[in-house]
């Protein structure tokens, strides 16, 4: 049923609490991790949640642990009384908003508190602020390093662990993830194997909007003009995947020539483009088993991703 409105928790011991008494009437609980600023490919993951368990929780919260000082955390989009109205159109509806201030405060008031867009001066990078206490970190060693990796090196540092803190507090049977970010899915996929977090991690198929382009909280930093060009990206991951399931062209350098000067002829700066295994995310030269095709570029100011996996 649609229009249904979710209780919204911002305590995280009233969220253990309220996780632990619905499992004690034998209901299965779903988490959605997100960072607000919701569009249809958040509400896509909440539809899939619903097809593995009775009851969805929906996480907000932008996480200052995976943003370094130089990076966008403090322009990064919210609109969380929008997200509400997001989340009560669709169907089957959310059961609980998990909306916490901070989840890195231990009593101390250092000025670092998620803000959902007010008062967003007040928020900092997590290894910007000191004295706060927190310094246990969760790392996958070896999914972490490329890619994304390579450029943000903090970044997958950030998600292990506030992903982790998410899995404690909501103690869910389910988490679902979109495969646009597929390095995160995979690095969420080990380490709950790797701890033995009792969770199943649901991978969700990547959303795109009508003219192609993967959907994204930053999309409304592009201008119009921006935004037509960054096109280049899944149309060129859809030549290259293309070119090697129907064409037989298997050579990796080949493909990411081809798509890398596609970017670049549309105005885009490249952050990498990467043909890798599917599992382990080891660079490829040549496709001869699951792989998928993974881009990041820069348009402007607005660093976009997106992959296409290639099976041949």
């Amino acid at each position: 049923m649609a229009n249904r409105e979710p209780l919204i928790i911002s305590d995280k011991d009233e969220m253990r609490k309220w996780s632990r008494s619905m499992r004690s009437q034998g209901k299965s609980i779903g988490l959605v991790p997100t960072m607000g600023f919701l569009h249809q490919g958040h509400l896509s993951l909440i539809q899939e949640s619903h097809k593995h368990t009775q009851l969805t929780v929906v996480s907000i919260y932008v996480n200052p642990g995976q943003f370094s000082p130089n990076e966008d955390l403090s322009t990064y989009p919210s609109d969380f009384l929008g997200d509400i109205g997001k989340l009560k159109s669709v169907p089957g509806g959310v059961d609980v908003v998990f909306n916490p201030k901070n989840l890195y405060d231990y009593g101390k008031n250092d000025g670092f508190e998620n803000t959902n867009g007010q008062e967003k001066e007040k928020t900092v990078s997590c290894v910007e602020n000191s004295g706060i206490g927190h310094e246990t970190w969760v790392r996958v060693e070896n999914l972490e390093k490329g890619l994304c990796g390579k450029s943000r090196p903090i970044f997958f540092r950030g998600v292990a662990t506030i992903v982790t803190k998410l899995f404690n507090i909501v103690e869910p049977d389910v988490a679902v993830f979109g495969k646009k970010d597929y390095q995160q899915w995979k690095i969420i996929q080990r380490m709950v194997r790797d701890l033995d977090f009792g969770i199943k991690v649901v991978g969700s198929e990547l959303m795109r909007d009508e003219d192609g382009l993967a959907m994204s909280s930053r999309n409304v930093h592009l201008s119009l003009d921006q935004r037509g060009k960054a096109l280049s990206i899944s149309k060129s991951l859809y030549k290259a995947k293309v070119a090697a399931e129907k064409k037989g062209q298997v050579d990796c350098k080949e493909l990411k020539d081809s798509l890398i000067h596609a970017i670049q002829e549309a105005g885009g700066t490249i952050d990498y483009a990467e043909i890798v295994d599917q599992e382990s995310l080891e660079d490829l030269k040549e496709i001869n088993r699951p792989a998928v095709c993974c881009v990041a570029a820069w348009f402007g100011n607005v660093r976009l991703i997106d992959n296409m996996e290639i099976n041949v």
